[in-house]
C-alpha cells in the first residue's frame, strides 16, 4: 500500500476514535442532535477503517509467518508457515482492494427511494405485456428487499397490459441497486397471438429516478399550472364520479407529471409532485453530465435511455446484458424478481470503471 493511501488511512482511524470519544463525552450525550451529526460521520467511515485495521492484523500475520520461514529449522513448522504466508497474502490483497471501493466517491442518491418509470416501447401489444411482466419483476424485487411499492400512474391498454406505470419504491438504498436498469429492455419470443410461431421482437424502457426532497428542488407555485380531471382506466367507479386525478406542468420546462390511482385529490397532487421533482432534478443531472469529458462518460456510462441494455430471450431461455456482455439463463427465476445476481456484477462493474478514472 502506497506511503500517501497509509497517510489519509491512518488519518481517517484517528478520526474514527476521536468521534467515538465526543460520543462518550456527557456534554455530547445529551445533545441528541449532535450525537446524530457524530454518528452520521462515524458511520461513513466505518467500513473503511475497519477494511485497514483488519488490513493491518494481516500484515503482522505475514511477518509472523516470514520470520518462521526465515527462521525456522522444523520442515513441518515451516511447511504450515508458508500454507500461512499464502492465506494471509490472499487477504492482504482482498482488503487492498475493498479499501480501494470504499474510498472510492459514493452517489450522493444511491441512498435514497426512486420512482421508476416503465413504458411499452415498439411491438405493439406484446410490447405492452412485456412492460406489465417488467413491473411484476420490479415489484417482486422489492418485496424481496422488504421494499414498499407504492403505484403514482397507470394506463392500460388490455387485459394485463400497460401502455405505461410509474410507482415509487420506498426504501434505503433502493436506487443504489435499481439506477442500474435504466434504458431499453428487448423482448424475444413468440407472442400469444402468434399462430405461426415465429419470434418477435418488442421492446419497453424503463426509467429510474431518485427521489428529491422539496428542499432540494427550488420550485415557484408561479411556474406550475395544476388541472384537475376524472382519472380514467383502473381506479374504479369511484374515482370515475369524482374528478380526483391531478396533473402538474411546470411551464419553464414543460415537464409534465400525472397521478390518478389515489382516490384523494390532495394524495394524488402529492405524488404528481414527487414525480416532477424526481423529473426536473433527473433534467439537471444529465445537463450537468453534458459538460464532463467525452473520455469520463465513455468510462463510467451514462445510463441513457436510448441505451438498450438487455434482451431477454425466452426460446433460449437466457437473459444477456449488453453492457457485461454476458449471458445468463433461468429466466423464469429472474423474471421472478431474483435479479440480484446481475445487479451486483453491474455494481462490481461501476466500481471497477470508477477506479479506471482514479488510476487515470
Amino acid at each position: 500500500m502506497i506511503e500517501r493511501l497509509k497517510q489519509k488511512l491512518d488519518g481517517l482511524s484517528r478520526r474514527f476514535d476521536e468521534l467515538g470519544e465526543r460520543m462518550s463525552q456527557p456534554e455530547v450525550a445529551v445533545d441528541y442532535e449532535k450525537v446524530q451529526e457524530i454518528a452520521k460521520e462515524r458511520a461513513t467511515l466505518d467500513r473503511v477503517v475497519g477494511l485497514y485495521r483488519e488490513h493491518a492484523r494481516a500484515l503482522v500475520e505475514i511477518e509472523g509467518a516470514t520470520s518462521l520461514i526465515q527462521g525456522g529449522d522444523d520442515s513441518e513448522i515451516i511447511a504450515l508457515a508458508r500454507e500461512e504466508l499464502a492465506e494471509q497474502e490472499q487477504r492482504r490483497d482482498r482488503l487492498e482492494h475493498g479499501i480501494q471501493i470504499a474510498l472510492l466517491p459514493a452517489d450522493p442518491n444511491d441512498e435514497r427511494s426512486v420512482i421508476v418509470e416503465i413504458r411499452a416501447g415498439a411491438g405493439g401489444e406484446e410490447a405492452g405485456l412485456f412492460a406489465s411482466e417488467l413491473f411484476r419483476m420490479y415489484s417482486r424485487y422489492a418485496a424481496i428487499h422488504s421494499w414498499q411499492v407504492e403505484i403514482i400512474d397507470r394506463s392500460e391498454t388490455g387485459i394485463g397490459s400497460l401502455r405505461e406505470v410509474t410507482f415509487e419504491v420506498n426504501g434505503k438504498g433502493a436506487y443504489s441497486r435499481l439506477k442500474h436498469e435504466s434504458g431499453v429492455h428487448r423482448v424475444q419470443r413468440v407472442p400469444i397471438t402468434e399462430s405461426g410461431g415465429r419470434i418477435h421482437t418488442s421492446t419497453a424502457t424503463v426509467a429510474v429516478l431518485p427521489e428529491v426532497d422539496e428542499v432540494e428542488i427550488d420550485i415557484k407555485a408561479d411556474d406550475l399550472r395544476i388541472d384537475i380531471f376524472h382519472a380514467g382506466g383502473h381506479g374504479g367507479q369511484n374515482v370515475q364520479k369524482v374528478a380526483t386525478a391531478v396533473r402538474v406542468v411546470h411551464i419553464p420546462t414543460g415537464t409534465t407529471a400525472i397521478c390518478q390511482d389515489e382516490r384523494s385529490q390532495l394524495k394524488n397532487k402529492t405524488k404528481a409532485m414527487s414525480v416532477l421533482r424526481a423529473r426536473i432534478f433527473d433534467m439537471e443531472q444529465r445537463k450537468q453530465q453534458e459538460e464532463i469529458t467525452e473520455q469520463r462518460r465513455a468510462q463510467v456510462g451514462t445510463a441513457d435511455r436510448s441505451e438498450k441494455i438487455r434482451t431477454y430471450n425466452y426460446p433460449q431461455d437466457r437473459i444477456t446484458d449488453h453492457r457485461l456482455d454476458e449471458t445468463r439463463h433461468n429466466l423464469p427465476k429472474f423474471m421472478e424478481g431474483r435479479i440480484d445476481e446481475l445487479i451486483d456484477a453491474l455494481v462490481a462493474r461501476e466500481q471497477a470503471m470508477k477506479l479506471e478514472q482514479v488510476a487515470a
